[in-house]
């Protein structure tokens, strides 16, 4: 999928170029294509070095929460809930603790370092799958969620958004908090329907009523303020939760006489080599990106749905963030790169670039998520967990699209 993905990109800047060439007289195209793949590769390691100390980061954070106990006091507080949402599972089996791992580790932003957490919670929910090749309905119902996007604190959106020059980077804080609570919302009422899962029952309710009151009523206050004020409130709001989340786990580690620094380089190591084996992926995919850019032929798919957008009557200025949303369900190494180039192009700060960015921090790789972890565990028959991550993906861009007009409009 990601080969076919990668070399379109490339195939289409060629007949675009040659367009712009044999009708258009444009003779200097193909300069701009080589400056731009040589170009990219130079954006490559900048954003890499930023990514590496961020991946190395938070993993070193999350070691010390996992070694504190907080994961593990997050899988007991969790475990009547995921028994009525995944019956099949028993109390206090290890699947339990890797999916809140799993979910911790997305709620952070840290998509690359939840896959190989993921990947052992559906190897330990197999173990529970009656059939070899036919997804149960826990598993579909983690990989569903891990589509919808969990993110709760995006710090891989706030270090691109840093290195590209954002003098507020959690600028977009409270609305990826918003667009992915749509999707994640629509993900799980899409598979408790296909289910039957009983989200009535008291101990779901319990669970939900008090995260819905609390959701309602923070967006009903939101709705009293300007959009300078929403702007200032996310800021704020990212940077306090951001930093009073690394206190929370040191403070908690000390008192349960972790050894944190030892924890934290600990994990810091196991974050370094998580972000080593990225660059290649993201230096092939901004290369790409460039190349359409600078071909002309992205342009020109852009232009083409900003007509359509302008004979409904709508305002265009959200279609520049779309090639995040096209291509994130296929590849998170292109809506990366479409995210970079649209910060790069547009402004860092631009409502096109903005909206990318809220894009990128409510949705998910779905096809990717879909090939990797069920891959992992030779499922062939996906069920209804394809139609579900679908419709959680298109919850999170229209969310993401509506929260920014909300926010920055």
């Amino acid at each position: 999928m990601l080969n076919g993905l990668w070399l379109g990109f490339f195939i289409v800047a060629a007949v675009s170029a040659l367009a712009q060439w044999l009708i258009g007289g444009n003779a200097g195209i193909f300069a701009a294509m080589v400056e731009s793949i040589f170009a990219m590769a130079k954006l490559s390691v900048e954003v890499m070095v930023l990514l590496f100390g961020t991946l190395t980061l938070w993993l070193g954070f999350l070691r010390i929460a996992e070694k504190a106990g907080i994961v593990e006091w997050l899988a007991k507080a969790l475990g009547p809930l995921f028994l009525r949402l995944m019956p099949e599972v028993p109390p206090g089996h290890p699947a339990i603790g890797l999916i809140t791992l799993n979910f911790a580790a997305n709620g952070l932003g840290l998509d690359n370092a939840a896959t190989p957490i993921g990947l052992k919670a559906m190897k330990a929910l197999q173990e529970l799958n009656p059939s070899d090749t036919i997804a149960s309905n826990a598993q579909i119902l983690f990989l569903v969620l891990n589509a919808s996007s969990l993110t709760l604190l995006p710090v891989t959106i706030f270090m691109y958004r840093a290195q590209q020059g954002a003098p507020d980077p959690t600028l977009v804080f409270l609305p990826i908090l918003l667009a992915t609570s749509c999707s994640t919302l629509v993900g799980l009422l899409s598979v408790a329907f296909m289910q039957r899962l009983r989200l009535w029952d008291p101990v779901v309710l319990a669970y939900f009523i008090p995260g819905a009151l609390a959701l309602g009523a923070f967006m009903a206050l939101l709705a009293t303020l300007s959009a300078t004020a929403l702007a200032s409130l996310s800021s704020i709001l990212g940077n306090v939760t951001l930093f009073g989340l690394i206190m929370l786990f040191l403070v908690i580690g000390a008192l349960r006489k972790v050894k944190v620094y030892e924890a934290f380089i600990e994990g810091a190591k196991e974050g370094f080599d998580v972000a080593k084996n990225l660059l290649p992926y993201l230096v092939a995919m901004l290369c790409a990106v460039g190349v359409l850019r600078a071909s002309g032929a992205l342009d020109f798919g852009l232009d083409g749905i900003r007509h359509l957008v302008e004979w409904a009557g709508w305002d265009t200025r959200f279609v520049d963030a779309l090639p995040t949303a096209m291509v994130k369900p296929f590849s998170g190494s292109a809506a990366r790169a479409m995210l970079i180039e649209t910060m790069k192009t547009s402004g860092v700060d631009s409502f096109p670039a903005l909206v990318a960015a809220t894009i990128q921090g409510s949705t998910e790789t779905t096809f990717y998520v879909l090939a990797v972890y069920f891959g992992a565990v030779g499922i062939q028959r996906a069920r209804h967990a394809v139609g579900c991550a679908l419709l959680a993906e298109l919850a999170g861009v229209l969310g993401a699209i509506g929260v920014c007009y909300w926010f920055f409009g």
